[in-house]
């Protein structure tokens, strides 16, 4: 298991960033319900069709991945009036796609919201082994992901990768906490573990 910041800097923080928000106005983004991982194809759905299905994202933006620039669009909400998964977490809802060339390469989402929050147990882990454990096995240690990367997202041009996220905001505006954290395990065409790579930052409690 590789464990370092190599996704650390994506989707994890806009729970965060959103949260920060919504302390100061009450709400922040445009709520949203998250689309079904398979009404889009990696490879194959485009940027147009996700604008015009999801409408105007949260913010875009670019990210430079083994060499090729990706196009990303994030879809984000909280809300003061929502049912967290914990108590005294700001609800708080995101989605992301990263386009290269305008085809959609990966998909992440993460929520802090009871109905639908992604929260995931980071000591089964080391259950995940590379070059041993399959696909299924991952799914069948943390449920279905959600979300999806294929090269340049993944290290391999033919590896595939199951994203799990999780991020979290609690405390004050004078006194927020974040905590944030990513599993990324990657696999090849017959399905077997080729990476797995985690990473937490911040305080859950």
């Amino acid at each position: 298991m590789n464990v370092n910041s190599g996704y650390k800097n994506r989707l994890n923080l806009v729970g965060a960033i959103v949260a920060t928000t919504f302390l100061t106005i009450g709400c922040a983004g445009s709520n949203f319900v998250r689309p079904d991982p398979g009404s889009f194809s990696l490879g194959t759905t485009t940027q147009q069709e996700i604008s015009k299905r999801m409408g105007k994202p949260y913010r875009t933006g670019t990210l430079e991945k083994n060499g090729k620039t990706l196009q990303s669009a994030t879809y984000a909400y909280a809300n003061v009036g929502g049912e967290a998964m914990y108590s005294g977490v700001t609800t708080a809802r995101s989605q992301g796609f990263y386009f290269l060339d305008s085809t959609l390469v990966g998909t992440e989402f993460t929520s802090s919201f009871k109905e639908d929050g992604t929260d995931f147990d980071a000591a089964k882990v080391p259950q995940i082994v590379k070059g041993k454990s399959t696909k299924a096995d991952v799914v069948r240690v943390f449920g279905p992901a959600g979300g999806d990367y294929m090269y340049p997202l993944t290290a391999n041009p033919t590896d595939r990768a199951l994203v799990y996220m999780y991020s979290q905001t609690k405390g004050s505006a004078f006194n927020l906490r974040f905590y944030v954290k990513t599993l990324v395990v990657s696999y090849n065409a017959s399905g077997v573990v080729t990476d797995v790579q985690y990473n937490a930052q911040g305080t859950k409690d």
